[in-house]
């Protein structure tokens, strides 16, 4: 498989000087997402983790209810991309049919291979969170140990990452992408795999924080979102009426809470 890096030679220029040295850059390129042999979506990705990828997307995107309606997935290098073939078992795959059947039509919102305002704006399961709670600290501990796992990143400089963090264990796990949307699908896809619980974690985000977001993270059943930037207002509403609380502009020890703020505890009071 592709690496997801690549060297480049850049001229550096700084106060000091100028000079020639290599970068390190991510590499983007075109992944399809096939089902029945049949396109669905085509996302601008890193080349890495795609089983985790195509997994969490069928997941986050309501293609599939459980990692066990995947009959297979195949992954083939195109040499300009990647295209990812995945076989549905048959209630799903008829459940799938009868979907695309429901909502063809001549113009498409172009969001991950929806093709109606309708499925854009869908409701999102409420996430009750089983009486979850995070202090003050975990809240600053979870971005920090996140930044440790980027490792992409760190060489880069240009790439999400997205990580479940549990209180008193850490990040559990943790992927990256040049897309944000990407980096929280392969999360999700690992988190399948691994059978983990999300509904005593956290989702942490490096990116802002859209309604897309917001969506995948429920469906992951996270009831808490940690962003490191700040969130649309489409992104609050939709956390405030799905019961997940929303910590974003995570900077050092300072954040902001937009929603159900009952499960953080900070340590002035909040007026």
């Amino acid at each position: 498989m592709t690496s997801p890096l690549s060297s480049f030679p850049r001229v550096a220029h700084r106060r000091e000087g100028s000079h020639v040295e290599p970068r390190t850059l991510p590499e983007e390129t075109a992944v399809a997402l096939s089902y029945g042999g049949t396109t669905h979506a085509v996302m601008m990705a890193t080349p890495g983790d795609l089983e985790d990828f195509a997994l969490g997307f069928s997941l986050t995107e309501g293609i599939i209810s459980a990692p066990d309606e995947i009959e297979s997935i195949g992954i083939e290098d195109l040499g300009v991309g990647f295209d990812i073939q995945i076989r549905l078992k048959d209630i799903a795959n008829h459940r799938f049919e009868a979907r695309r059947r429901r909502l063809a039509g001549p113009v498409g919102c172009g969001l991950c291979g929806i093709e109606s305002i309708e499925e854009a704006m869908r409701d999102v399961p409420a996430v009750t969170g089983d009486g979850f709670s995070l202090h003050h600290e975990h809240i600053v501990e979870s971005v920090r140990l996140l930044a440790e796992k980027q490792m992409l990143h760190q060489a880069t400089g240009a790439v999400h990452a997205a990580g479940l963090y549990r209180p008193g264990t850490g990040i559990i796990a943790a992927r990256e992408d040049v897309g944000r949307h990407n980096a929280l699908d392969k999360l999700a896809g690992a988190l399948a795999r691994m059978n983990a619980d999300a509904s005593r974690s956290a989702v942490v985000i490096t990116s802002r924080v859209s309604v897309e977001m917001v969506q995948k993270a429920a469906a992951i059943g996270a009831p808490v979102i940690i962003a490191v930037s700040a969130p649309t207002a489409l992104a609050v509403r939709t956390a405030e009426a799905a019961g997940i609380t929303l910590v974003a502009l995570v900077r050092g020890e300072d954040y902001d809470i937009f929603t159900h703020r009952e499960r953080i505890g900070v340590p002035d009071h909040v007026s």
